[in-house]
């Protein structure tokens, strides 16, 4: 499963560089790349949700869907905002559920700062 995950961030990688030589569009390069940095960056600190596992699994398939807005944009060169920035309301929702719901989830916060 790893290496799918792996080979799915290198062929995106390469997919924008890819584009980038074709097009010289130094503007839509750095979207995608911006984006597909978020969405990476997102992916990582989603690891926070893995003690609730609806959360957890909520951000997993937002992941997915903000990666694949990221290659509609790509090919299709419409910028779908809120798919690509999906993976955080999970993020947010988790923060503020632990906040509310107290005790269990307070170690949440040594690994955040």
């Amino acid at each position: 499963m790893k290496a799918v995950i792996v080979m799915a961030i290198l062929a995106t990688f390469g997919l924008i560089f890819l584009r980038y030589s074709r097009n010289k569009d130094m503007k839509r390069f750095l979207i995608a790349l911006g984006s597909f940095i978020l969405i990476i960056t997102l992916g990582i600190t989603g690891n926070i949700t893995r003690p609730v596992i609806p959360f957890f699994l909520a951000h997993i398939v937002l992941i997915v869907f903000a990666w694949l807005g990221l290659l509609y944009y790509m090919l299709r060169d419409r910028y779908v905002w809120w798919l690509i920035f999906s993976p955080a309301v999970t993020l947010v929702l988790f923060v503020v559920w632990s906040l509310i719901a107290g005790s269990r989830y307070e170690d949440i916060w040594s690994r955040i700062f």
